[in-house]
């Protein structure tokens, strides 16, 4: 996954090697501000995290702190229902509404599940076409109508349908509605209504698709959607085209909504599950020297026949690793931070100044 996160920050990182051709241990404030405006993050959430860096010069460790804190809200965890799972698709035309839906099935058949898929954006014929195409090409049934038919019975009918067939997973795409339209949003919320009749609780995710390209602008949009439907997460497309990659944080941070997903490419696998440890990580490697990430990174220093092992022991212990840096414990979802002591010659799981768990390195190899 991480080369599919690295890949979504490639134009981004040409980006801010226009304006920081050299990367260092440390980096002073004022450059950094520039090099975080080039990457497009908001300015006054660039300002909220240079008011929190109180060195003159800024290390790797206390920027990746920084950032990580704007992303705070992406964890997701997806709540057990009884299946169908239902998925509600929302967003502008344009912004890569139906490639999503196929990208996101053909994650969801890898990983085993049934899909199904529900054709309600029946105010373009071509949106109905496109979307049994994606259909036919991932071999899953499809539920559709014709143009201009209630959008809310097909709807339903795709929950039935997918109920009657023992289906994992239902997606339901809808228009490409102009959030200033009262009429579209009241048609939207039917929809959601309808959901709930036809399968309890449903839908049970309401994801809304933003255009990467379009950088923080698409802000604004994503407000208005939240105020009419309560979007539960968003999938950034796109994101692989444009050197605005750091509107990720700007995003998260003003939205407090989980990122799921991000668009790193055109093929059907390049929709991948949002890792903030990764992104971040993927950032800060285009800002700081590769001595810096060694220094600082807690598995960096081993082979990946003995970081192996270490993930077996933390997996036994009911930590599954989530990053070079970052653990998490499966009883309680929280995130812990591993590191190296090389002192001790041991790796340690933190939280803030208490150690909950010690491997040594001599009874990993």
């Amino acid at each position: 996954m991480f080369g599919f996160i690295k890949k979504s920050l490639t134009k981004t990182v040409k980006a801010i090697e226009t304006v920081a051709p050299k990367k260092r241990s440390k980096i002073p404030k004022d450059e950094l501000e520039d090099i975080l405006l080039e990457a497009d993050i908001e300015y006054d959430l660039i300002e909220i995290i240079m008011r929190e860096l109180y060195q003159d010069e800024v290390t790797r460790e206390q920027l990746e702190s920084k950032l990580l804190t704007t992303l705070s809200y992406t964890t997701y965890e997806k709540p057990q229902v009884e299946k169908p799972f239902v998925d509600l698709i929302i967003g502008v035309n344009g912004a890569g509404k139906t490639t999503s839906i196929g990208k996101l099935s053909h994650y969801f058949k890898s990983n085993g599940e049934s899909v199904l898929l529900g054709a309600s954006d029946t105010f373009r014929a071509a949106a109905i076409e496109q979307l049994t195409r994606w259909a036919e090409k991932l071999d899953i049934p499809i539920v559709s109508s014709r143009q201009g038919h209630d959008p809310s019975a097909v709807a339903y009918d795709a929950i039935e349908s997918a109920k009657a067939k023992n289906i994992d997973h239902v997606i339901i795409d809808t228009a490409g509605r102009l959030h200033t339209q009262t009429n579209l949003s009241n048609e939207l919320k039917k929809i959601v209504r309808i959901c709930d009749k036809a399968h309890s609780g449903a839908p049970h995710r309401k994801m809304l698709i933003l255009d990467g390209t379009q950088g923080n602008s698409a802000i604004a949009q994503a407000k208005a959607f939240n105020d009419i439907v309560d979007v539960d997460g968003i999938i950034i497309t796109k994101l692989d085209g444009t050197a605005k990659g750091g509107s990720v944080f700007s995003i998260a941070y003003a939205l407090k909504l989980p990122i799921l997903f991000i668009g790193v490419g055109e093929n059907e696998a390049d929709l991948v599950p949002f890792n903030k440890y990764e992104f971040v990580e993927g950032l800060l490697d285009a800002i700081y020297t590769i001595e810096e990430v060694v220094e600082n990174s807690s598995l960096d220093s081993i082979t990946q026949e003995v970081r192996n092992k270490l993930y077996r022991l933390m997996s036994d212990d009911g930590f599954d690793a989530l990053s070079k840096h970052f653990v998490r414990e499966r009883a309680t979802w929280k995130e812990f931070k591993i590191i190296a002591n090389n002192n001790l010659n041991q790796f340690e799981i933190k939280d803030q100044d208490t150690i909950l768990k010690i491997y040594k390195l001599e009874d990993i190899k």
